[in-house]
């Protein structure tokens, strides 16, 4: 039987996964952590101030978290 190059064979070696480094993996965990901390403190916030999303919790939030960027 003879080896017959096609679609199906073709794809093997490009469908890998690419590995991510070190780096990338640091930078996601930093990232992750970031973004939970400010959940966090969103959540505690709307416990202090009766739980309601309003116009004025949402200003609050946004003037507390986007100008720390």
């Amino acid at each position: 039987m003879a080896f017959a190059y096609s679609v199906l064979t073709a794809h093997t070696f490009a469908s890998r996964e690419p590995r991510h480094g070190f780096f990338r993996h640091l930078f996601r965990a930093l990232m992750l952590t970031r973004q939970r901390e400010a959940e966090r403190e969103i959540a505690r916030y709307f416990a202090r101030c009766g739980g309601k999303f309003t116009d004025e919790a949402e200003r609050e939030i946004e003037r507390r978290f986007l100008a720390q960027l």
